[in-house]
């Protein structure tokens, strides 16, 4: 919904009008980041037409012209964990147009945007690893084979995929290349019995393409990690 339309972005005059709910921490989001957002969108009468909440979150860099210009504006110099409203006139929104049926032409566009994870172009390639529980044994190593169950999950916690619901843990050769890297590289080290928090940039999961419908482009994964068995 909030794609960028080219023909309505000449012109546009000023800014949005910008309130910060929540200031966050770290350094400020500047052109050509690739930020990770939710989002709600609505009129200026309360209606929504939009909302990521519930469901993956949503990725685009920053200044490119990816998004609705009053958006590349706005999210200019949140910093993460803030939360900002932006109010957008249709000149830096959907213009005289509007993007029917849900965006009548003229209108005035509120949102509701809280700020997650900012990574430099073209991306991250490290992963971040939290030991929350360590196993017992010796360490994982290139080559094991071994068997995880896992929780996946996007940084606002939208869970996508689950192996304790299928009662099976996961059985991986590290290494071999048969999952994606952060998830290979996540495993190394681990113990039996060990759990772990293994977060998982888009350059080292399913990449800029992600993989739709479940894992939608530039995504950042968080998985739950915890090593059943080294066989």
């Amino acid at each position: 919904m909030i794609t960028a339309v080219a023909l309505l972005l000449v012109g546009s005059g000023g800014g949005p009008t910008i309130k910060d709910l929540v200031v966050g921490k770290g350094p400020k989001a500047v052109d050509g980041d690739i930020v990770t957002v939710d989002y709600k969108g609505t009129l200026t009468n309360g209606k929504q037409f939009d909302s990521s909440f519930g469901k993956a979150p949503f990725v685009f860099t920053l200044g490119m012209g990816e998004v609705i210009k009053g958006w590349d504006m706005g999210v200019k110099g949140m910093r993460v964990g803030g939360k900002r409203r932006l109010v957008i006139p249709s000149a830096l929104g959907y213009g005289s147009q509007g993007a029917p049926p849900d965006i009548p032409g003229g209108a005035t566009l509120v949102f509701e945007v809280k700020l997650y994870r900012i990574e430099k172009s073209p991306g991250d390639k490290n992963i971040s690893v939290k030991d929350t529980k360590v196993g017992k044994g010796r360490a994982v190593k290139k080559g094991d084979n071994v068997q995880v169950h896992y929780r996946g999950k996007f940084v606002n916690g939208f869970s996508f995929d689950n192996s304790y619901d299928r009662k099976s843990p996961l059985p991986v050769q590290v290494g071999a290349g048969r999952v994606i890297k952060g998830f290979d590289d996540g495993l190394l080290g681990m113990k039996v019995g060990g759990k772990r928090i293994v977060t998982i940039p888009f350059m080292l999961g399913y990449g800029p393409q992600g993989r739709p419908p479940t894992i939608p482009a530039k995504s950042t994964l968080v998985f739950e990690l915890e090593l059943m068995k080294i066989n």
